[in-house]
């Protein structure tokens, strides 16, 4: 079944060049990312064009292996995989975050949630001149960005940043490594899905080492546990299943998007344990003061950073009537392909990468970190368009704060970058179409142009 998923696997085992072949791109990968913990280890951030330059070394030999196997049809050494995937992550722990301020408001999370039994009931700003914060805290504390709203991180999420105060309180390289070790929960859960090689492309890409390994991102922790349900709702394991997806739901509003695609063949009883599941994560917070569903919906209100189609219809409609209409859009093109889902018999893994993909397409902000809800899927089905948007997103990077240019707002993007960015991910959307075009037109081998 995986093959009619993903193609074929390869056969036998894989020759000797292509071990070598994987092993340089595997060492070469890793002087990369050793640069860019380098980089990343005084104060301040890596210059932008340092910063491009290593993606690209760590990146396009990475496709051009994916190509060089799935072309001779061999697959991929899975200790080799494992081994450099670890290795790269290493280097993410050793460098840090850079280019993110967003860790230290996880940080903080994970004090006020082991010392008052919640992380949602006051916000930061409110203890600027409070005496008895400790004296390791006062930098986080200084660190936070929009600290007069209260945490907009989900309860799941919040479980791991107090399990990394306990690990050691304020310390960044403790999330990292949780967070290191889910991630490597979800290639492992990739491989249950999908052949070694197709793994390959999210084990090894660019964008998941940094927005993880380095930055201590924690949408992983949501696309672990997402995988985890499909995986045990294609054993039929329901209930283990339904928990485990309203724990994905807990960790990221995301999730929901699939949840009806997980539990599409589940009994009424697994859908309210679900529901349970998710009431039980969210009971505790909201009855000692408050929730993420608040700073929620300021964020859907208020917030608009690298957008597309939210971005190019502003031009002509305000702002909620474009929301209204990309939220309808969305609607009904969800509610097409889960029709088409519930009625495919064998019910294959659900197109994530479709899912999401037209989500962010619509959506108001567009960080770079989003893109791993769609990656794992676009390593079980891969495609130019969202390998191109995995490289391509990087360049939202570029801001006036990053490239120290005061006309513009520390969040906002010269014109030509966003043109840029979702340029190559057009064309990349395009290609396919462009090479039936290219190749009708083309004349048969061996006849050259008529006169």
């Amino acid at each position: 079944m995986l093959e009619t998923l993903t193609g074929a696997n390869g056969g036998g085992q894989p020759s000797a060049a292509t071990r070598r072949l994987v092993d340089a791109v595997g060492l070469s990968c890793t002087l990369g990312y050793a640069a860019l913990a380098f980089l990343a280890r005084p104060p301040g951030e890596p210059d932008l064009a340092v910063f491009f330059s290593l993606m690209a070394w760590t990146g396009l030999p990475v496709f051009g292996l994916f190509l060089y196997c799935r072309r001779r049809d061999e697959p991929v050494p899975l200790n080799r995989l494992l081994f450099w995937a670890v290795a790269f992550r290493i280097c993410g722990l050793v460098g840090g975050p850079l280019l993110e301020d967003d860790f230290y408001r996880y940080l903080w999370d994970g004090y006020r949630f082991a010392t008052t039994g919640t992380p949602y009931a006051a916000i930061p700003e409110a203890f600027f001149t409070d005496p008895t914060i400790p004296a390791a805290f006062h930098t986080v504390l200084d660190g936070i960005n929009h600290p007069g709203l209260p945490t907009i991180y989900s309860p799941t999420t919040q479980f791991v940043f107090l399990l990394g105060y306990w690990l050691r309180p304020g310390s960044i390289a403790a999330l990292q490594c949780l967070l290191i070790v889910i991630d490597l929960a979800t290639v492992i859960l990739l491989l249950r899905l999908a052949p070694a090689r197709n793994v390959l492309l999210y084990a090894w890409c660019p964008l998941v080492v940094k927005e993880i390994a380095f930055t201590a991102h924690p949408d992983g922790l949501g696309v672990c546990l997402l995988l985890a349900a499909l995986g045990l709702a294609q054993g039929r394991r329901w209930r283990s299943a339904a928990m485990c997806l309203g724990l994905a739901c807990g960790a990221k509003i995301f999730a929901l998007a699939l949840a009806p695609f997980v539990l599409v063949g589940a009994a009424s009883r697994h859908w309210v344990l679900f529901g349970a599941t998710l009431a039980a994560l969210y009971a505790p917070f909201a009855l000692g003061g408050g929730t993420d569903l608040s700073s929620l919906l300021v964020f859907t209100r208020e917030w608009e950073f690298n957008s597309a189609a939210f971005g190019l219809l502003t031009l002509a409609l305000p702002a909620f009537e474009a929301k209204l209409g990309l939220g309808l859009a969305c609607a009904l093109l969800w509610g097409w392909y889960y029709w088409r889902y519930r009625r495919d018999e064998g019910r294959p893994v659900p197109r994530g990468d479709w899912v999401y993909g037209v989500l962010l397409a619509a959506s108001p902000v567009i960080n770079p970190w989003y893109l791993l809800w769609v990656l794992p899927f676009a390593a079980i089905f891969p495609s130019v368009w969202a390998w191109t948007a995995s490289v391509a997103v990087l360049i939202s990077y570029i801001t006036g704060l990053n490239v120290n240019d005061y006309e513009l707002q520390p969040y906002q993007q010269p014109l030509w970058a966003r043109l840029l960015e979702f340029g190559l991910i057009a064309l990349a959307l395009a290609w396919p179409a462009l090479g039936r075009i290219w190749r009708q037109g083309a004349p048969p081998a061996g006849q050259g142009p008529q006169p």
